[in-house]
């Protein structure tokens, strides 16, 4: 049995997370579970699952929901804010956390799952990003194990050889490829898209996610992301890692050998099926998602990244030659820069720019700790607010 901390529980990744779990009673318990403000929401899983502990962002929403929350699961304890988070994060009895809380809100619950030594399953592509090494280390550290829930990720974990992270070289790994849709202006006009709305942006042609992760999805700064990430969880160099697009979304991401082969993995765009694969893991599980058709899908398409298209992509490359603090000033320029376009104060071509003018204006360095990358976001976030303002 397995007991589950599903960190971001409201979200779409938690939403699926729960999914797996329920159909699983006798391997998976659902021993935490945190949301941040649909707190109603909260006390629905709660009702369902019954977890040990509840977390929702704020006081004033613990005290709206705590009535009705003794009613439907009075067993349950309820904490709010960071500290709650992070007691979540390390709950006594829980060995699986999986982290999906979006943007930097994620990375102190999510080190802390590290610190604890959990299985930590990683959906929360930021912490990762603006640690690097620093959450590698606490890996090691504590015995923690990383198993990445990003479909692209997860697929090149299931292409690779155990215990190849960090080795690739050493299993005749030539590089990884990451596939990407492309999103939905992957044919639009370059031209046309000063104009794109927020609705158009977050309309996702293959996945349905939440508005940050959609806008990511159609600038690539999800993929440039993914790059980062890519470099921390595989030890690949940044010329061991390629991104290519597939509009299909059916080939989740592959593995280049040196003696010419590749290995690819295969499956509807579904996140029940990375997210199944790694609570279950080394076992496989049902996860209810529909078998692929191969037959009915007819053609799978590939095409190279047009850098010039999706710049994210280029500073994603710019970024793992740099030094660790320009990772930080990525996450956190495109974070201001998304919030700012869905609050119809950006355009959409202006959030890349806000990114590489907030990058080329400070002077990058190592971290060496949690409160340097949190000071370092700070100023890059006030910097990328001041170019928001002024790119209006």
């Amino acid at each position: 049995m397995r007991n589950v901390v599903v960190l971001g529980a409201t979200g779409s990744i938690g939403q699926s997370t729960l999914d797996v779990i329920a159909r699983h009673p006798d391997r998976l318990r659902l021993a935490a579970a945190t949301a941040f403000k649909r707190a109603e929401e909260l006390v629905q899983i709660c009702a369902q699952f019954r977890p040990e502990l509840a977390v929702v962002g704020s006081a004033q929403a613990a005290g709206a929901i705590e009535a009705s929350l003794r009613e439907v699961a009075p067993e349950t304890r309820l904490l709010y804010g960071e500290e709650g988070l992070i007691e979540a994060a390390s709950l006594r009895g829980a060995d699986t956390v999986l982290a999906a809380i979006v943007g930097a809100a994620g990375l102190r619950p999510t080190l802390a799952a590290a610190r604890s030594g959990k299985r930590v399953l990683l959906a929360n592509k930021e912490a990762l990003v603006m640690t690097g090494r620093l959450f590698i280390d606490a890996l090691a550290k504590h015995g923690a194990t990383l198993l990445p829930i990003d479909s692209e990720h997860n697929a090149i974990f299931q292409c690779l050889p155990p215990d190849a992270s960090n080795r690739l070289d050493q299993h005749g790994v030539r590089r990884v490829l990451l596939t990407g849709s492309g999103g939905p202006f992957r044919t639009r006009p370059l031209a046309e898209l000063e104009a794109v709305t927020p609705a158009q942006a977050c309309k996702h042609p293959t996945w349905d996610m939440g508005p940050k992760i959609s806008v990511d999805s159609a600038t690539m700064a999800n993929k440039a992301l993914e790059v980062i990430e890519a470099h921390w969880i595989f030890g690949a160099t940044p010329e061991q890692i390629e991104v290519v697009i597939h509009p299909q979304s059916v080939i989740h991401s592959m593995v280049e050998y040196r003696d010419g082969s590749v290995i690819a993995q295969l499956g509807n765009p579904d996140m029940r099926t990375p997210i199944a694969q790694a609570l279950a893991f080394p076992e496989r599980v049902d996860a209810g998602v529909t078998p692929l058709d191969l037959v009915r899908i007819g053609q799978l398409t590939f095409e190279a990244a047009d850098f010039a298209r999706f710049p994210a992509l280029r500073l994603a490359y710019e970024v793992l030659r740099s030094q660790d603090s320009a990772a930080v000033a990525f996450n956190a320029a495109n974070e201001v820069a998304v919030a700012g376009f869905l609050h119809g104060s950006l355009g959409f071509t202006r959030i890349i720019d806000v990114v590489e003018a907030t990058l080329a204006a400070m002077n990058h360095c190592a971290m060496n700790s949690v409160e340097e990358v949190i000071e370092f976001d700070a100023r890059a976030r006030s910097l990328a607010e001041a170019r928001t303002r002024a790119m209006r």
